[in-house]
């Protein structure tokens, strides 16, 4: 079956789906820019938080891809597969966002475990130009959330629009 993208872009499953992916482009497009742009230096738990953008980007271009070929079945499990990446990214944001707010601890490793040099003289060049980013301290924050809390609520609105283009994909004879 030839891919018909603009077709499929007239289902329900495609349309949502599209939504997600350019939603996801721009919550990962936002993050990017205040920390290129903005010079907000994410830590090492904010990183991490970026991955289910950087797996669920591609992933949902190829669902609407298999969507506009007629493999509702494959891109059905795919959107899934996304919905359950972003709910597991929203679990993380949460931990993080707790741990800015110390209802419990951060990880060991967000505390800047950067290897020091043994002479006195490498020792005050790396205390000069080494900038500890904690995990437990928000860099920023908008009506009260910081940025994993911003993510908790992006990836559960794009876990949300994912697993509803995933069902319509399965379901739906558009």
């Amino acid at each position: 079956m030839p891919l018909n993208l603009t077709s499929s872009l007239h289902s329900t499953s495609g349309r949502t789906g599209l939504l997600v992916l350019l939603a996801a482009v721009a919550v990962i497009a936002t993050a990017l820019a205040f920390e290129h742009l903005g010079g907000y230096t994410p830590c090492p738990l904010c990183l991490q938080e970026r991955y289910s953008y950087y797996a669920g980007i591609p992933a949902l271009l190829l669902a609407l891809l298999l969507l506009s070929a007629g493999h509702r079945g494959a891109a059905s499990a795919l959107f899934a597969l996304v919905a359950l990446g972003f709910i597991a990214n929203a679990a993380l944001g949460i931990y993080h966002a707790g741990a800015e707010w110390k209802f419990w601890p951060g990880p060991e490793t967000c505390g800047g475990s950067q290897p020091l040099s043994q002479g006195a003289g490498g020792l005050f060049k790396d205390l000069a130009n080494t900038r500890v980013i904690r995990c437990d301290e928000a860099s920023w924050r908008f009506l009260g959330l910081s940025f994993a809390g911003w993510n908790v609520i992006a990836s559960i609105l794009l876990a949300v629009g994912a697993a509803y283009a995933g069902a319509k994909a399965r379901v739906s004879s558009e």
